[in-house]
C-alpha cells in the first residue's frame, strides 16, 4: 500500500489538485492521509472520501510534527507501507503508482527515496541533496542529468518529494520535533544514514511543485523558521568552527539586509535568537 502524507496549512485548494492528479482510488490501491495543522480550517473536510483521511492537529505541528502524525498511524495500520510525504503545492502529471511499487521491489534495501521534482515550467527544482560538512554546506545539486542508473545515492532529500519504506525500520521513523520548519529533512536523512539507512534520489518518477506559493505568504515566518533550523542542523554534523564562522556570515549578511530587505533581515536575527536560547545550558 503506498500513503500519501500531506500536512495541510490553509491549503485545500492545492491539496484539492493533487488529489485530482491521482488515479482514481477505485483502480488502484492508496490512501491520502491529510494532517489538519489548521484546526479551524474547515474547507479541509470537502475532501474526505473512501481514500482520503483527515487527521486534526491541536495545534499547528509544523511540518516535521504534522508529518510524525501521520507516520505513527500508517505504521500502526501498515508496517510494510510505503509512506510518501508530499507538499501541499505538488502534484502528479502522470500515474506513477505502478512505477512506485516496481521500484521498492527491485530496490528493497533503500529506506529513503528523493524524487525528481520540476516545476511547472518544466525546470528542475530538486535531483538531489549535497551535505559538505567541512564547509557547513547544504546545497541541492543536480545528481540525475547525466546518468541513465535506477536511482543516485544521496546526502539528503527534499521533504517536497519524500518517501519512506516502512519495511527497512525496526522502530517507527520520526522527524526531530526540535525542528518546526524547513532542514527537518535534512536532520532525518542524516540521523538514519548514521543509522546505516540507504538514501537515494531517482528520476523513474517525480512531482510537479510550484517552489514556495505556501512559505512566501510568510516571508517573516519562513526565514526564522529557515534560519534556525539552518544552524540547529549545523551545531549537529559541523564543528564548532565551522559553525561560528556560519553564524558571523549569516549576521553580517542579515545587518546588510535590514535597509533593503528589513523583513528578511529581521527574520535571520529571530532565527539566530531562537537557535541561541535552544543553546542555552
Amino acid at each position: 500500500m503506498i500513503y500519501f502524507l500531506v500536512v495541510n496549512y490553509y491549503s485545500t485548494n492545492l491539496i484539492n489538485k493533487l488529489i485530482h492528479s491521482l488515479p482514481s482510488f477505485k483502480n488502484h490501491d492508496y490512501k491520502v492521509v491529510i494532517i489538519n495543522n489548521s484546526p479551524d480550517d474547515n474547507s479541509i473536510y470537502d475532501l474526505k472520501n473512501e481514500s482520503v483521511l483527515i487527521f486534526n492537529a491541536e495545534k499547528n505541528l509544523g511540518f516535521g510534527g504534522g508529518c510524525n502524525l501521520g507516520i505513527k498511524w500508517i505504521s500502526s495500520q501498515d508496517t510494510q507501507g510505503i509512506v510518501w510525504i508530499i507538499n501541499p503545492d505538488a502534484y502528479f502529471s502522470e500515474n506513477v503508482l505502478d512505477q512506485v511499487q516496481l521500484f521498492f521491489k527491485e530496490h528493497p534495501k533503500i529506506s529513503i527515496l528523493g524524487t525528481i521534482v520540476h516545476t511547472p515550467t518544466g525546470k528542475v527544482w530538486f535531483a538531489g541533496g549535497c551535505f559538505l560538512p567541512s564547509k557547513g554546506a547544504i546545497i541541492t545539486q543536480d545528481l540525475l542529468s547525466n546518468t541513465d542508473a535506477d536511482y543516485v545515492d544521496c546526502d539528503w532529500i527534499t521533504g517536497c518529494s519524500f518517501i519512506i519504506n516502512l519495511a527497512n525500520f525496526d522502530e517507527c521513523p520520526q522527524f526531530d520535533p526540535a525542528y518546526f520548519l524547513y532542514y527537518e529533512d535534512f536532520d532525518f536523512c542524516r540521523r538514519y544514514a548514521n543509522q546505516g539507512h540507504f538514501i537515494a534520489v531517482t528520476k523513474q518518477f517525480g512531482v510537479i511543485h510550484q517552489p514556495s506559493s505556501i512559505t512566501n505568504r510568510y516571508v517573516f515566518r519562513k526565514i526564522k523558521n529557515s534560519t534556525y533550523g539552518y544552524l540547529l542542523s549545523l551545531d549537529r554534523y559541523t564543528s564548532k568552527l565551522i559553525l561560528n564562522l556560519r553564524l558571523i556570515r549569516l549576521m553580517c549578511h542579515a545587518l546588510v539586509l535590514i535597509f533593503v530587505k528589513p523583513q528578511v533581515a529581521l527574520g535571520k536575527f529571530a532565527g539566530v535568537l531562537m537557535y541561541w536560547r535552544r543553546s542555552l545550558p
